[in-house]
């Protein structure tokens, strides 16, 4: 005879116990929310979009540059920036009047070429070891030079002020500026000046 005391098996009681008391899906994410679970973006439905494939390297192109390869074209590019500053300059360089301002001081000899030479042979001349004659001879060399870069500076700018009048009549350029532009070329040796000049000496501008 069976014993009504003896206790129910598992079985029995997981099928005595009313359906009802199954926890729904909401019932389980809400408990464990309250337990500081974090459900994972597959558990909420969450759909990741993949992140665009511009800008990364193509999957067959997997050769990468060596340091030598990279460090020739940093050079490639650095000189090919240099020789275009060198024969259109920067912008300011660009603008028409300052074109003519070029074109007007290497068309002709200037004397601001000759005037750091001459600086120089005054800075040796001038020494205290040099006898009187050759320090009195460099002083009259500085002074000639001086008035002598004053006068071509002068001639310049006149030169500069007639055809920008002529051309140029609506500029907005200030005439100070490009007489010290040009003064300043002048006193750069052709060679060493940026822009390169366009026309040659003698030319009629």
């Amino acid at each position: 005879m069976p014993s009504l005391f003896r206790r129910k098996s598992a079985d029995v009681v997981e099928a005595d116990r009313p359906q009802d008391d199954v926890p729904e899906p909401e019932q389980v994410a809400a408990a464990n929310r309250v337990r500081g679970y974090t459900p994972s973006k597959k558990e909420l439905g969450v759909v990741t979009p993949k992140r665009p494939a511009a800008g990364r390297r193509p999957a067959g192109d997997t050769k990468a540059l060596t340091k030598q390869e990279a460090r020739e074209q940093r050079r490639a590019r650095r000189a090919a920036i240099s020789e275009e500053f060198r024969r259109e300059g920067g912008p300011r360089d660009r603008a028409p009047e300052r074109g003519l301002a070029r074109d007007v001081v290497d068309s002709r000899r200037t004397v601001g070429t000759w005037f750091f030479g001459g600086a120089l042979l005054v800075l040796i001349g001038s020494g205290p070891t040099m006898p009187p004659a050759v320090q009195l001879g460099s002083n009259l060399l500085w002074v000639t030079l001086a008035v002598l870069v004053v006068v071509d500076s002068v001639l310049i700018s006149r030169r500069i002020r007639k055809l920008v009048r002529q051309r140029y009549p609506k500029s907005d350029q200030r005439m100070g500026g490009l007489y010290f532009y040009a003064i300043m070329r002048g006193m750069t040796f052709r060679r060493m000046r940026t822009p390169v000049p366009r026309v040659q000496l003698g030319d009629k501008i």
